[in-house]
């Protein structure tokens, strides 16, 4: 018995090794995620019915001033926030029917009778806040921790790889990546890591001249600081301490929130351009996770250390965020798009439209979900 208990409930087991730290994650994301919903709404003049963390019954929650219930329900996998005038969770458009349920009132805060640059706003504000929050979690890690880097140096060439056949020497550094400046190897990285099976230009230093040189980066499973295998397009080259000559650069807060927002957006270019070419068929499939994998990989985070687990909480974010941009119906990005399109004809879209949308876009999301969730069970 007391193996059991010691299995489940120590650090290392399933309760505190890798549920509370999954569970924290998730929460922190979706709550910022959802409190922008809520913040930008309710500076627009729009009534709140409901915030939620989680789906399904509630487990606990209280009413404020506004008449707002803040819950708390129990399948942990995401929020909402219900404005008047919502008639579910994801905001979809009410028919003219239940518009006329409500009172005087209500019509007055209700979303969707609110001018189209509003419920823009509102909508746009939780995956902003995602970014924000990664902004955020970098300007403090940069501030109390800076950051390592090294230079952009070719210490070793590894034998018929693309930098090899490329014509690329020991002693070379990098001037810049398909006519990016490159300052740190790590950036060198960044450009490559997801172009596998690209043509990319470098410009070489080499002995005080600049040659330009090209290579195609190949996949190469590798695992990364949290023990995952993971598929990164590489050249082959190597840098190390001699070459690289590692530094630690230090930030004051101004600066350090200058370098967490060029950070944020190295992300973000990155994560989208990661979904353009899983599209095409271009990246593995088992890059993608869901619940389970990310539930695994908080436990990872956390046994390296808080700072490690804040971070996934700054990439999730980043994730969460560009997959809500994606214009689907009932995602933000399908709430945009229909707002867009109204804008533009002066009219809302109609009724059937929206619903024909809604109905797609909803086994769009259905899909996707049952693909990660085969991914964590069975396909990777």
């Amino acid at each position: 018995m007391n193996e059991i208990l010691h299995a489940v409930f120590s650090t290392e087991g399933f309760v505190l090794g890798t549920l509370v730290p999954f569970l924290f994650v998730l929460t922190v994301v979706v709550f910022v995620h959802e409190m922008g919903h809520y913040l930008v709404g309710r500076w627009c003049g729009i009534g709140v019915k409901v915030f939620s963390i989680g789906f399904g019954p509630e487990l606990f929650g209280f009413n404020d001033s506004h008449g707002t219930r803040w819950k708390l329900c129990a399948i942990p996998l995401g929020g909402y926030v219900k404005f008047v005038g919502d008639m579910n969770a994801t905001s979809s458009q009410p028919s003219s029917e239940e518009l006329e349920t409500l009172t005087d009132a209500e019509r007055k805060v209700a979303f969707h009778t609110q001018p189209v640059w509003k419920r823009a706003a509102t909508v746009v504000a939780g995956p902003l806040f995602n970014f924000l929050l990664t902004i955020a979690v970098f300007a403090v890690l940069f501030t109390a921790y800076g950051r390592p880097v090294m230079e952009p140096m070719v210490a070793e060439v590894t034998a018929d790889s693309p930098a090899a056949q490329a014509g690329i020497l020991p002693g070379d550094r990098f001037v810049s990546v398909d006519g990016s400046k490159v300052q740190t190897f790590a950036d060198v990285q960044r450009r490559v890591s997801g172009r596998g099976g690209d043509a990319i230009t470098f410009v070489m230093l080499r002995d005080g001249k600049e040659i330009t040189v090209t290579a195609t980066p190949r996949l190469m499973e590798q695992e990364d600081a949290l023990g995952n295998k993971v598929k990164v397009a590489v050249i082959g080259v190597v840098n190390n301490q001699e070459f690289g000559q590692p530094r630690l650069i230090t930030y004051s807060p101004a600066g350090a929130l200058a370098a967490a927002v060029q950070e944020t957006g190295h992300i973000i270019q990155g994560t989208g351009q990661f979904l353009q070419r899983f599209v095409v068929g271009r990246e593995d499939k088992c890059q993608l996770g869901g619940p389970i994998k990310i539930a695994k990989m908080s436990g990872q985070a956390a046994k390296l250390g808080f700072d490690w687990l804040v971070q996934l909480v700054a990439l999730l974010s980043v994730g969460i965020g560009i997959l809500n941009l994606l214009p689907i119906p009932p995602l933000d990005g399908g709430h945009l798009l229909f707002y867009g399109v109204e804008a533009v004809i002066r009219r809302p879209v109609s009724e059937r439209m929206m619903e024909m949308g809604y109905r797609v876009g909803l086994l769009l999301v259905l899909g996707f979900m049952g693909f990660v969730f085969w991914n964590d069970l069975f396909g990777c």
